[in-house]
């Protein structure tokens, strides 16, 4: 905060007089705006509005299946064979689901914890302890899942290139309960950090206490891209030629890509893995949404269709990311107060204060009708233990709302940093 702390008192207490001035006519407008979740915009949304009327009278699937009557528990073999393609694995390395990554994720770790998985001595749930491993900051939702099973998380930093793997390695070779670690891999949630191949080469090669040891591999963002996509190397491969293919799921789904509440979600994993899967699937299910999984291969037909959607999608979103990073620009640059990603996709600008300020900007740009995601959301626990990050969400408002919103998290970020001086 150089130019900020070394300026005399009296430019100081100027500058803030300004701050404050922008601040109250910011309130003065009685703004209602939500940056807290990633959700697509109605725009984008609307690109997927041929889904809806692609099937006509057609229910039929490729082999003849009826899509409409029961049966299919995995998915229907051509949904299989290009939503591989997405997740990195091959077409007989892949279930196909429902609409929803999380409730697959959600679903393996309670089958761990009921049934353990294969390599296991026991059901997770068994032990005296269960821990996992957080790369943070992270996605909240993964951490609540954790918190629902009643998992011990541990903390573990995020780097330029991915998690802290000399940490990773430490702690998974020493505790035999640590069972598993949370990733996004790609234009991860919330810094937008795509792993090196070192890191993924790390992950499959190394040590683990647990014999069981998984790494839940949230590939959600695999064909995000805002300009020119990172490039992440196949994780499932890697842990085969280290002789651990069952080390590793891979999530993903359609969620961002088609209807975000009406997609199609899948899981990759070993061909033990899915055996063991499918073993629960047919007890808890006759089969998903064989229509819902039609309709996507026929309205994206492939690959190339899937690709030509997301440079729609990206066109919409990257002036919203690019209003962000100009606008903190504008505002931040040199004052070092703040530092923020610049991400080549995802759905978030990562944010990091100076420490201990996070929860007092977000809570005065709650009080000038703006939310962002709470401080410490992207923390298990909701613990930010440097209370420093702030997740930016873009892609929802429209370009008026977000410069608004970005204008007045700036004011926020500088009153609170200068009130601390």
């Amino acid at each position: 905060m150089s130019r900020l702390s070394a300026a005399d008192r009296a430019a100081i207490e100027n500058r803030m007089g300004d701050l404050h001035e922008r601040y109250e006519a910011f309130k003065a407008r009685r703004l209602a705006l939500d940056m807290t979740r990633g959700k697509p915009c109605p725009e984008q949304l609307d690109l997927s509005l041929g889904m809806l009327t692609c099937l006509g009278a057609d229910h039929k699937a490729a082999d003849g299946t009826d899509c409409r009557n029961y049966g299919g528990l995995d998915g229907l073999a051509e949904v299989k064979a290009l939503f591989s393609k997405i997740i990195d694995v091959a077409a007989d390395e892949i279930i196909v689901g429902g609409a929803s990554s999380l409730n697959m994720m959600h679903d393996t770790v309670l089958r761990a914890m009921t049934h353990g998985v294969p390599g296991g001595a026991q059901p997770w749930g068994k032990l005296p302890a269960v821990k996992f491993l957080c790369p943070s900051p992270g996605y909240d939702r993964h951490f609540s899942i954790c918190r629902h099973f009643g998992i011990e998380m541990i903390v573990v930093d995020m780097k330029s290139d991915g998690p802290d793997m000399d940490a990773v390695e430490r702690l998974a070779a020493a505790d035999e309960s640590i069972k598993g670690i949370w990733c996004v891999p790609k234009y991860s949630n919330p810094t937008g950090v795509t792993f090196s191949d070192e890191v993924v080469e790390r992950f499959a090669r190394m040590k683990s206490a647990a014999a069981d040891f998984r790494i839940f591999w949230d590939n959600a963002y695999a064909v995000h891209h805002l300009g020119t996509p990172d490039r992440l190397k196949n994780i499932l491969e890697e842990c085969k030629r280290a002789g651990r293919p069952d080390r590793v799921y891979v999530f993903g789904s359609t969620s961002k890509i088609s209807f975000a509440g009406a997609g199609v979600a899948m899981m990759g994993a070993s061909k033990a893995n899915l055996a063991d899967t499918r073993k629960h699937l047919a007890i808890q299910t006759i089969g998903p949404d064989k229509l819902n999984q039609l309709r996507h291969v026929r309205f994206f037909k492939d690959l190339t269709g899937i690709e030509a959607q997301m440079s729609k999608h990206a066109a919409i979103l990257r002036p919203k990311f690019d209003a962000v990073i100009e606008i903190l620009a504008r505002e931040l640059s040199g004052l070092t107060v703040a530092q923020w990603s610049r991400p080549n996709g995802g759905y978030f600008v990562s944010l990091d204060t100076l420490d201990g300020c996070a929860k007092a900007v977000v809570a005065r740009a709650a009080e000038a009708g703006v939310k962002f995601t709470e401080a410490g959301a992207t923390f298990p626990l909701g613990r930010d233990p440097r209370d420093r990050n702030i997740r930016i969400a873009p892609s929802l408002p429209g370009a008026q709302a977000i410069a608004q919103a970005t204008e007045l998290l700036a004011i926020c970020i500088q009153l609170v940093s200068l009130e601390k001086t």
